[in-house]
């Protein structure tokens, strides 16, 4: 690939309005949030009423009050949203609203800890882990110790780094983590311990951090240095958190930490869609909020934005039943629209056969497939209506799946930038020479043991000496590597460059490890197109780490966003969309809600949540249906007569229109109209069976 032509931005200005009407643009309940002065505020925000407008003029309305935007911290889940939000606030206040600093918490925590983990003993120039190679230092860890004897079921690294990370996110310790979900493997507690000790020193000896790390150690900066703990806090008045009840117990303790100095915080979020309890998301956050943030204001937004009123009037009914939650009652001054529907079909076969009717009627209508989407709980769920799809040739976009970044040679490639980041990198080590042909496990490992006897110096590669079939693999890396690091120095496109000189030895190996290997190169192409962008190295390495791309159209490849293409999606991935017209499917005790949360009054109560997400994400139109039929042996059950799902009771189901699919007669089983008398008595055959002899 040729070395991509650098173009430099223009100088962007953005004139903003002459003034912002904060009254005339916003409902009573968003202008009481945005407007709000000072202390703890909660918004809770139902589904579709602007709460991203909310949030984007309170951001106005503080730098309009004379708070120096650089003084105000905006908190979001991905980068993309915060870009989003400070953009919509310069279009109201101007280019001033520029110096608001925005981001993840993972990011913000990455670039505070650079600033000043010097002065708490963290090195300045660490290496993040993502989770797929924490997962391979954990694997580390556990050969190490001896725990991978096959004899053994002990554990795999992906549960091992489950367990750390929920640890180190709620609190819960690891003995009730292992009683909770892996009760199999409660014997190997000790265990477990000692692998994430392990784990934690050969991170600290190796100068990695992974992301949880990012997180705790922030908040061990606030809560363990009060002199430092008073520069970071001080950065800041004003802190804004949006989809806060997707936060955890490590992020509820740092927001607490970064109030220490005022109580200047907003978070706005919605308890009904608290979904992500796996993630070690906690709904507690934000149920607690009044109480953990003594004389918070509280404002609920109510008027929604974006579906019909019976659509809401569904909606409202199903999380009425929730267990506990803030009371609203969603309602649009849009009129018209009829009941959601509630279809009963007799199996799977059924129900995928309504679905593509349905979907294609409303295409007729004047829909684009773009506007249409399939929701289901989990993804296997959608394996029939894949079929049918693909059969009538309609296009459909499934999400989820393999993340760009998972992708084992873009990995691979990255290996190479990471051990010249951070010559401490094992794991990164160990990845790039199994890739060398004649460097097997046996050669990796006596390799990177020698490189950690030389204290990981640049030379220490070079003086390894492998075995003869290695070495002609081994000289090549060690003029490679030694190349590029003669070639250290700040000028633009250097990263890209790089990347160039990796794949000189790279492709050759792709091209012999790989099918499909044009795609692969594609990707590549792209990274290397990405890698341009940065100024160097390490900011490239650490943007990738903190916002990896979910695929390659997140980085502007792909797909055209016009496209006209039916969306398939599990109920999470929903989150945060909208449709013109919504089909929930599999709507079925044991499949939504999912049969492993059964046993769990907090587990239903989250799946109730979930329903809910996916219902709401309709506009115009919405189907859930379910197969009163299945062929499953997931359950157990060859056969099985389905029940509908319990969150859609009596009451709720009388604010659906209810839809019964007709059955097609299959003409093979009518009778022949030409037949006159029957040929043969099958009834008399069968009598005669068992008649006596002679009678």
């Amino acid at each position: 690939m040729n070395d991509a032509r650098a173009y430099p931005p223009r100088e962007r200005r953005v004139e903003p309005k002459r003034t912002v009407d904060f009254a005339a643009e916003l409902n009573a309940a968003q202008h009481a949030a945005a407007t709000h002065r000072d202390g703890p505020l909660l918004i809770v925000a139902g589904a579709g009423t602007g709460k991203t407008r909310t949030l984007v003029y309170r951001v106005a309305h503080l730098i309009e009050r004379g708070v120096p935007p650089q003084r105000i911290l905006l908190l979001t889940f991905t980068r993309r949203a915060a870009q989003e939000m400070l953009a919509r606030a310069e279009k109201l206040v101007g280019q001033t609203s520029r110096g608001v600093h925005g981001g993840t918490f993972h990011g913000t925590a990455h670039r505070l800890l650079r600033r000043f983990g010097p002065e708490t003993g963290l090195p300045g120039d660490f290496t993040i882990l993502d989770q797929s190679d924490a997962e391979d230092l954990m694997q580390l860890s556990r050969a190490a110790l001896g725990l991978g004897d096959k004899t053994k079921r002990f554990p795999k690294k992906e549960t091992l780094h489950h367990v750390y990370s929920r640890h180190v996110n709620t609190d819960i310790p690891v003995g009730a983590i292992l009683r909770e979900e892996y009760p199999r493997f409660i014997a190997f507690e000790d265990d477990f311990a000692r692998v994430f000790a392990d784990y934690t020193a050969r991170k600290q000896g190796r100068d990695l951090l992974d992301y949880d790390d990012l997180l705790l150690y922030w908040a061990l900066m606030l809560e363990s240095a009060p002199g430092i703990a008073d520069k970071v806090a001080g950065l800041y008045d004003h802190i804004l958190v949006d989809e806060y009840q997707d936060t955890n117990v490590l992020q509820a303790r740092i927001l607490k930490g970064m109030c220490r100095m005022h109580r200047n915080i907003t978070v706005v979020g919605d308890d009904a869609q608290s979904i992500y309890a796996f993630r070690g998301a906690t709904i507690r956050n934000i149920l607690d909020f009044p109480r953990e943030y003594h004389g918070a204001a509280t404002v609920t937004l109510e008027e929604n934005y974006r579906s019909t009123q019976p659509i809401l009037d569904a909606t409202n009914l199903l999380i009425s039943r929730a267990e506990e939650r803030f009371s609203k009652e969603l309602f649009t001054r849009r009129t018209g629209g009829e009941k959601p529907w509630l279809v009963t079909a007799q199996d799977e076969s059924q129900q995928t056969r309504f679905v593509v009717d349905r979907i294609l009627e409303l295409h007729e209508e004047g829909i684009p497939l773009r506007e249409m989407a399939v929701l289901f709980r989990a993804g296997y769920m959608s394996a029939d209506l894949e079929i049918e799809l693909t059969a009538r040739n309609i296009p459909f976009d499934k999400w989820g799946g393999l993340k760009f970044l998972e992708a084992a040679h873009v990995k691979d490639v990255l290996a190479f930038l990471r051990v010249l980041e951070n010559p401490r990198d094992e794991v990164s080590w160990y990845r790039l020479l199994l890739l060398m042909p004649g460097i097997g496990e046996v050669t990796a490992r006596n390799a990177v043991q020698s490189m950690a006897d030389l204290a990981w110096s640049h030379e220490a590669f070079g003086r390894f000496q492998p075995p003869p079939r290695a070495r002609e693999a081994h000289a090549a890396l060690v003029r490679l590597l030694g190349d590029l690091r003669g070639n250290a120095g700040g000028d633009e496109g250097r990263v890209a460059r790089e990347i160039t000189r990796v794949r000189a030895m790279y492709d050759d190996i792709l091209r012999e490890r790989y099918d499909r290997v044009e795609p692969r190169l594609s990707d590549l192409d792209q990274l290397q197109t990405i890698a341009g962008g940065y100024p160097d190295r390490s900011t490239f390495l650490s943007a990738i780490a903190l916002e990896p791309p979910s695929a390659t159209s997140d980085l502007g490849f792909g797909a055209d966003a016009e496209d006209d293409t039916l969306i398939l999606s599990t109920a999470h991935s929903s989150k945060g969309r909208e449709w013109d017209a919504v089909f929930v499917i599999w709507a079925v005790d044991g499949y939504f809600p999912m049969a492993r949360a059964l046993g769990s009054d907090d587990e239903i109560e989250e799946e109730r949540r979930l329903m809910y997400v996916a219902m709401t994400r309709a506009r115009n139109h919405l189907a859930v249906s379910y197969p009163l039929n299945a062929y499953d042996t997931r359950r157990g059950a060859d056969y099985s007569i389905d029940q509908v799902s319990r969150f859609l009771d009596r009451g709720v189901r009388k604010a659906f229109q209810k839809v019964v699919l007709e059955t097609v007669a299959d003409p093979s089983l009518t009778p022949d109209a030409d037949a006159t008398a029957p040929e043969v008595d099958l009834r008399a055959l069968l009598k005669n069976r068992f008649a006596p002899p002679n009678a």
